[in-house]
């Protein structure tokens, strides 16, 4: 949970820190690019380094890494040093999750393994939802260092949990060399796509010879990291582990659960404080609710998942996605704060529904040999799944705003019938500054509202698309009963 709310809680700072190191948008940027680069770089290099040095002591010291660097992430006194720092706090960071899922599926049986990933998804999944809104408490209560502050008390007893409760490591475990070839194109190819999609909007995407090296650079790192592991006998990652039917849906699963549930905890808190006028504490009020119906679908299917076919509670999951998304594609500029929240709800619980029965789906028919390395694959997709559905989203909102502007203030005449009628009489016939400002804020607040509603649709579509894969899916076979 620490790393995963760390995606999103430092967002809301990033203002704050902007005034304190006197840096530019683009140079504060570089806080949140650091840590998701480097973090994605060093993923897939988690089953090689759990393998040389234990899966118990590399989770130990990735906690210790990350709540360290986390002290120092608050405490840095220039832009250079907070870049750095965050860059480190991604490096450990990246370990914890395919390394806690790798932990949590070998130390419960099979048929337990649908309740172990619900409380491990809830941390997952929790951590992006209510990181705004404890991000903007913190900072508005405090000051901005204590985003980074509070990890450190959470890392010291997950430290100390570890330290106690995990079983110690295989001392037979098989070692290989390090694929020094298969790391640096992965890094290229990984680096170079992450690096695109974070800066792709401000750089006006390929537009921008940036942006365009950037691309070329990710095709041809992934393109020469295909070519070197499929002929290595000991690949960083193997891709032999694809020809297995579940895990590869998985990894597609995963990549799209991505794409669907992440962006729209990054749309709507600029959609609720510049469209709706909410303050920034209301605006995380009104996120709660999807934490609320994450935490319902993790309980309930702690309890009854086991029970119940994983391949209907993925098609569940997805239709629970779909259907107030394409809900909120009708919203216009007078949504109240009831259908935010049960929508917000409804969505929770999908996201919740899809988790859990993925988790077991995707790792049911492998070597459980192979599971801390397919677990940092999993995770590294669903990442970008999560970082092409961001730069998609927002790129889409300013693009159908700016193409919807141009086509609204066509019709912004004197004699065009509407401006004969409350709320618009007079704005254009008076033309003062003052009303014809007022009558820009309004075609820019309905052109956004537009941008809005077409990216709700197109993830309701994206949604209900996906409902047939789910048939491909295997469904485990049922663990044998102890006795």
């Amino acid at each position: 949970m620490i790393y995963s709310i760390d995606w999103t809680i430092a967002a809301v700072a990033l203002p704050h820190m902007q005034g304190t190191f006197s840096a530019t948008q683009d140079q504060i940027a570089w806080v949140m690019t650091s840590y998701i680069v480097v973090s994605a770089i060093v993923l897939p290099t988690t089953g090689w380094l759990s393998n040389a040095f234990g899966r118990k002591r590399l989770f130990l010291i990735a906690i210790a890494g990350f709540t360290f660097f986390s002290f120092l992430c608050g405490a840095a006194n220039s832009l250079q040093t907070e870049i750095l720092f965050r860059a480190f706090q991604g490096c450990f960071g990246a370990f914890l999750l395919p390394l806690s899922q790798a932990l949590l599926l070998d130390s419960y049986p099979k048929e337990e393994h649908a309740r172990a990933t619900a409380l491990w998804g809830l941390g997952v999944i929790f951590g992006p939802v209510i990181g705004p809104t404890i991000g903007g408490y913190l900072t508005e209560l405090y000051e901005w260092r204590w985003v980074f502050y509070i990890n450190v008390p959470v890392g010291i007893i997950a430290y100390l949990g570890g330290l106690s409760f995990l079983p110690a490591d295989d001392p037979d475990r098989e070692r290989s060399r390090f694929d020094h070839y298969g790391f640096a194109f992965l890094a290229l190819a990984v680096g170079c796509f992450q690096l695109m999609l974070d800066r792709g909007e401000r750089q006006d995407w390929f537009e921008s010879l940036e942006i365009q090296i950037e691309a070329g650079l990710s095709l041809l790192g992934l393109y020469m990291f295909v070519v070197h592991s499929l002929s290595s006998r000991s690949p960083i990652v193997d891709l032999r582990l694809l020809r297995d039917r579940n895990y590869s849906l998985g990894l597609l699963f995963a990549f799209i659960y991505g794409m669907l549930t992440l962006p729209p905890m990054i749309l709507l808190p600029p959609f609720l404080s510049a469209l709706q006028g909410y303050p920034v504490s209301t605006v995380g009020l009104l996120m709660s609710p999807r934490g609320v119906g994450l935490m319902i679908a993790m309980l309930v299917l702690g309890r009854i998942g086991p029970r119940l076919d994983p391949r209907a509670t993925l098609f569940f999951g997805f239709l629970l996605i779909g259907i107030p998304s394409w809900y909120m594609a009708g919203w216009n500029l007078e949504v109240d704060a009831f259908e935010i929240v049960w929508t917000g709800i409804v969505q929770g619980v999908g996201a919740g529904s899809i988790i859990v029965p993925l988790g077991a789906l995707t790792f049911a028919t492998l070597d459980p040999r192979h599971r801390t390395e397919a677990a940092s694959m999993w995770n590294l997709v669903r990442s970008a799944g999560s970082g092409i559905g961001i730069s998609v989203a927002v790129f889409l909102v300013a693009r159908v705003a700016s193409e919807t502007r141009a086509g609204l203030v066509e019709h912004v005449s004197p004699y065009n019938p509407a401006f004969q009628y409350w709320p618009l009489a007079g704005l254009v016939d008076k033309g003062s500054p003052s009303h014809l400002a007022q009558l820009e804020d309004l075609v820019m607040r309905q052109a956004q509202l537009i941008g809005y509603v077409d990216v709700f649709q197109l993830t309701a579509l994206a949604a209900f698309t996906t409902l047939p894969l789910v048939f491909l899916l295997a469904r485990p076979e049922a663990a044998p009963k102890p006795g």
